[in-house]
């Protein structure tokens, strides 16, 4: 059972009732939120691109795009190295459409994920010599890549790393290690004041073409119109927090993605059946998103990359139905190594406190997936292993009070190549010390029975008596929605239900009629676990009642404590208040 948390954060609710023109329950979600003071208050509400940080706070990013720009005029040879995930992609994008308007001989590479691995590497490096490329310009990486950024010098190429990524560190001095790249563009340098430092390395690269375009006096501002579309996508699908600058990227990105002008976006949305005028976040993160992600896990991304720079309609929607299908592979896939993993925890005497799984026929780029998955089922530290080229090869997923990375660093000794970082970890291992890191990272755990208790933050208790259908079309501002800006979540006490259906083509979900406290009827479904709700149920009402409540429609001993969000369900142009329980009690 999960453990509710519901927030409790003051201010003056009726004055920014009053300044704003919204209710005072609005008033507390952003508050709930950590949006504090007038001003963060209007950009929350209303900022634009105006309101968005000047690039101009990037450490070294008027010298970076000073240095490309010569290159540029020289004819000089670029090649773009970035990354196999979404926003890998849509960063090599970015940096491509902007240097070829800029008139630069620009090309692009992104890495294999098994026989490269993440970002720059040595093979790429060898192949940017034997291509005669006199500059390399990375995006979504690079800012570890020392020894590789050494190699490309040796060979006397220009270097210039754009990325997001945490820098380096000697652990005895604590001084950050940078690559000796001709300039390093990243705001998570010790030396970079950025006002906010949570971006993406698709808003890097566009920053850099903002200062590039701006110091050479470039006509702008359709060209910046189209690429906030994918610095949006890009935001989303990396899991930056939707603060700050972030939230109107996206906010702003979702506009024009609705009438986009790149043909190869318009046919992945075109395959995947989605409306233009509703996308949202969730669109981007487990849609669209997730299209591309899968180029870049079960092909490559040059896929990817081939989609966004297509002109072509119909070469376009071909590419969008490759991208389409390898993702329903990978969806499948996923599912059967969770369904797999399930079955062997039902299997065991106990859960244990540390879940290392080993899936051999499990395609290596989808352990992290399955690892969250599981981890999210079951809300245990997990690791799932697979064979690789060497051995096994994997992914750890990690719950708040667990630092992944410094319990694998105790295990150091097993590992033929590990990293990470607290709540996610990479690792490579001979197979016969599967069994020894399972045993030795439970024999090590501290974690006890209340780290497991999920928590569920809640934003207010909020009798469903108080909704009415112009509040709930109010809450629409707080979009988009995502990491730190979360969907509205209320509590509701003793709620009853009268009757409930199973739906769904596999019976996943459930419709139920149910009554507040002062009588209201109101519909309420639910989309969560239906094997753990059925058995809240029965035990606590048993199982005839339970059996009434789906037969006869007129139970009326069944209350809960519900976790819900409200929403607006729309048929045949009738519009009705709708009631989605996320947790109960």
């Amino acid at each position: 059972m999960s453990k509710w948390m519901i927030a409790h954060r003051g201010a003056d609710f009726e004055q920014i009732s009053k300044d704003f023109n919204i209710s005072p329950v609005t008033a507390r979600l952003i508050r709930n939120r950590g949006v504090i003071g007038t001003d963060s208050i209007r950009k929350y509400l209303r900022g634009n691109l105006n309101d968005i940080h000047s690039p101009y706070e990037l450490t070294d990013i008027k010298k970076a795009s000073e240095l490309l720009l010569q290159k540029i005029k020289q004819k000089s040879k670029i090649r773009i190295i970035g990354d196999y995930d979404v926003d890998g992609v849509c960063s090599t994008y970015i940096l491509w459409a902007g240097i070829r308007r800029a008139g630069g001989n620009v090309d692009y590479r992104l890495p294999d994920r098994i026989l490269d691995g993440y970002g720059l590497n040595e093979r790429l490096v060898e192949e940017a010599k034997a291509d005669g490329i006199d500059t390399i310009i990375t995006c979504d990486n690079g800012i570890a890549a020392k020894q590789q950024v050494d190699m490309a010098k040796k060979y006397g190429m220009t270097v210039i790393i754009t990325d997001h990524h945490e820098v380096p560190f000697d652990k005895n001095t604590s001084e950050q290690i940078l690559p000796n790249a001709d300039v390093v563009v990243d705001p998570k340098r010790q030396d970079c004041d950025m006002a906010f430092k949570e971006i993406c390395g698709a808003v890097v690269a566009y920053k850099f073409l903002q200062v590039m375009f701006d110091e050479n006096s470039f006509e702008n501002s359709e060209f910046f119109k189209e690429m906030i579309e994918f610095a949006a996508m890009a935001t989303v699908c990396d899991v930056m927090p939707l603060e700050d600058e972030n939230r109107i990227i996206v906010k702003e990105g979702l506009k024009e993605m609705r009438n986009s002008h790149n043909t190869g976006l318009k046919a992945l949305i075109l395959v995947n059946n989605i409306d233009s005028e509703k996308i949202s976040s969730y669109t981007l993160g487990f849609v669209l998103g997730p299209c591309l992600n899968a180029t870049g896990r079960l092909d490559t991304a040059m896929r990817g990359m081939a989609l966004l720079t297509s002109t072509d309609e119909n070469t376009a929607v071909t590419i969008a139905s490759e991208l389409k299908a390898l993702n329903d592979s990978r969806k499948t896939m996923t599912q059967e190594g969770v369904e797999k993993a399930s079955n062997e925890m039902e299997t065991v005497d106990k859960i244990p406190k540390v879940i290392v799984l080993y899936q051999p026929d499990l395609h290596e780029s989808i352990a992290g997936i399955v690892a969250g998955k599981v981890k999210e089922k079951y809300n245990r530290p997990t690791i799932v292993l697979t064979n690789a080229h060497e051995g096994a090869k994997g992914s750890g997923r990690s719950i708040e009070n667990y630092d992944m990375f410094r319990e694998l660093s105790a295990c150091k000794d097993l590992f033929t190549k590990f990293g990470g970082h607290k709540m996610a970890a990479g690792l490579s291992l001979p197979i016969e010390n599967i069994d020894i890191l399972r045993r030795k990272l439970n024999d090590n755990c501290e974690l006890t029975e209340n780290d497991f208790t999920q928590v569920k933050y809640l934003d207010m208790e909020l009798p469903l008596w108080f909704l009415n259908m112009d509040m709930v079309k109010e809450f629409d501002l707080l979009e988009p929605y995502g990491n730190g800006n979360s969907k509205p979540i209320f509590a509701v006490r003793d709620v009853s239900i009268i009757s409930g259906r199973i739906m769904g083509k596999n019976k996943n979900c459930g419709k139920y009629k149910i009554v507040d406290s002062r009588n209201n009827q109101y519909e309420m479904v639910y989309f969560g676990d239906m094997e753990k709700w059925h058995d809240f149920l029965i035990s606590r009402y048993g199982n005839d009642i339970c059996e009434r409540m789906y037969n006869k429609g007129d139970c009326k001993e069944i209350k809960v404590n519900v976790a819900y969000y409200p929403d607006i369900n729309s048929w045949q142009g009738r519009e009705s208040l709708q009631i989605v329980m996320t947790d109960f009690c």
